[in-house]
């Protein structure tokens, strides 16, 4: 008889019974929800306390129109904010610059100066939403405009919560908008836990992305294996510097992916769980809740096809099971429209829509960990976390991340996934329906979100009035402190505040790190 396997190759049999769980240790069985090594949820109550947070990953155009979709997302019952961004404004040029022509505003919102950011989120206080921003390489900047807005507002940083990506490795591995090479990278990042330690003590200062490995095409097992690795490498650098563990272990958080493979996605959810509780409690962490993997979770947008589009809603339901299921924190999902553009406004209701009927009406959150106990669950789980631990004891062996990143090892771990899962998508050995299988004649209709060039006109007019009408000594005092602390090592954070306070804009201050750490090729 043919295998039959997860999409991480992980053999399934044809039945699982007791007998398979008695390898297991009775720890790992008799373990509770909110209990280390937390395999069944962070919290003991989980979704009966608290329900996930709600997001919708919203961005483009100009801030005024992302600021109409915000608007209407909350009003629609979004319990926080995700912020796309540009390519120019993820690696650091204003949409003046030559390189930013063809790309201002066209997958995410194009943010150059304070002023947009006060656009972005006119008419909502920053003290009363939660706000993630996917923005890696330039995240401390994006960071430092949130937290100048926040006090223009007179907000209580002390109470301001969200995310920042900030998540460089995976940018090298598998995403590329990268600026700098990796050792002054992580130094940026190191400077960022020991800001916002003492200054916006509420704010998760990195998100570990297993997300985007995912999208360039690895399996569920190098998606936590390289992500947990990546971790590993940020908490010893974090270390390295002196930093409490304790202390900005907390506000470690991670993003996932969610696949179709409904059972290995849960089992890959506490695999990784379980995997970090140990992994940190390794590193010295003694607080409960430094030991405690949160994640966010986006539904996949690589699974999603232009093909019979209406299909991807089933697909994407799929996968909010796979993440409430698996236990997670927050949850974007996808719109229907987005293998052919971003999303509509239409289309954003109804991925809403798709997690709210699975909150209130689907039953899956009346008990927690409801999957618990079941023998192919359990079975799977550890299958997959002792997999995951043997390419992360590889990547050990090489070095750790960063060493596994500059030798090749991990992406072209990742290219050999992706061309194997293409090759089974083409022998029509995986069945993709509407693609590859079940396929129609269509005439596709979708209504599409187009964003046409003349934003970076209307961009590049705002650059010239606010580079009119700033203080430009200000501004030539910031950008020199900026360099003065990037060459001496002092905490980068301060500086770069004061910087946007003062209207540099994104690209003046990238520009003036490229001039000292150079960039990366």
């Amino acid at each position: 008889m043919k295998k039959v396997t997860t999409d991480s190759r992980i053999e399934i049999k044809e039945v699982y019974t007791a007998e398979d769980l008695t390898s297991l240790p009775k720890e790992v069985l008799e373990e509770m929800p909110g209990q280390f090594p937390y395999t069944r949820g962070v919290q003991p109550d989980m979704y009966r306390g608290k329900l996930w947070t709600t997001r919708q990953y919203a961005g483009f155009s100009t801030a005024e129109e992302s600021n109409k979709r915000y608007h209407y997302l909350l009003s629609q019952g979004v319990m926080g904010l995700s912020v796309a961004f540009d390519l120019p404004t993820q690696i650091g040029y204003d949409s003046d610059h030559a390189l930013s022509e063809g790309e201002v505003g066209k997958v995410g919102v194009a943010i150059d100066s304070l002023e947009d950011m006060e656009r972005l989120f006119q008419g909502i206080k920053l003290e009363d939403v939660s706000t993630s921003m996917t923005i890696n390489a330039t995240g401390f900047i994006l960071l430092a405009l949130y937290v100048a807005l926040a006090k223009k507002q007179g907000a209580d940083l002390t109470k301001i919560s969200g995310t920042i990506q900030n998540d460089i490795l995976k940018e090298y591995a598998a995403r590329g908008t990268y600026i700098y090479p990796p050792k002054p990278s992580m130094r940026i990042i190191t400077d960022i836990f020991e800001w916002c330690a003492k200054e916006v003590p509420k704010w998760n200062t990195i998100s570990i992305s297993g997300y985007h490995i995912r999208e360039a095409g690895s399996t569920a097992v190098q998606e936590i294996a390289f992500t947990l690795s990546n971790g590993k490498a940020y908490v010893k650098a974090a270390l390295d510097k002196g930093l409490d563990i304790d202390v900005f272990g907390k506000r470690l958080s991670f993003f996932f992916n969610a696949h179709n493979n409904l059972f290995e996605e849960v089992a890959k959810f506490r695999a990784a769980r379980r995997m970090w509780a140990k992994m940190m409690k390794d590193l010295g962490a003694k607080d409960p809740k430094a030991l405690m993997l949160r994640f966010h979770t986006q539904t996949g947008g690589s699974t999603l096809t232009a093909q019979q589009p209406q299909n991807n809603i089933s697909r994407v339901t799929i996968q909010t099971l796979a993440a409430v299921l698996g236990g997670t924190q927050s949850l974007h999902t996808n719109g229907f429209d987005e293998a052919l553009s971003l999303p509509t406004e239409s289309a954003a209701r109804i991925a809403l829509r798709t997690q709210q009927i699975v909150a209130y009406e689907s039953g899956v959150v009346d008990t927690v960990d409801p999957l618990a106990g079941s023998y192919y669950i359990e079975s799977l789980t550890n299958e997959v976390e002792q997999k995951a631990l043997e390419l992360i004891e590889k990547i050990e062996s090489i070095g750790g991340s960063v060493s596994a990143i500059e030798q090749g090892f991990i992406q072209d771990e990742i290219a050999k996934s992706a061309y194997d899962y293409q090759r089974l998508v083409e022998s029509n050995e995986k069945i993709i329906v509407g693609v590859n299988k079940f396929i129609v004649e269509e005439l596709n209709n979708t209504p599409l979100l187009k964003i046409d060039d003349s934003i970076r006109e209307i961009q590049t007019k705002r650059l010239e009035t606010l580079k009119s009408r700033r203080d430009n000594m200000a501004v030539l005092n910031s950008l020199e402190k900026i360099a003065s602390a990037a060459k001496d090592g002092t905490n980068l954070m301060p500086v770069v505040v004061e910087a946007v306070e003062n209207y540099c804009t994104l690209g003046e201050i990238a520009d003036t790190l490229r001039k000292i750490f150079g960039e990366y090729k």
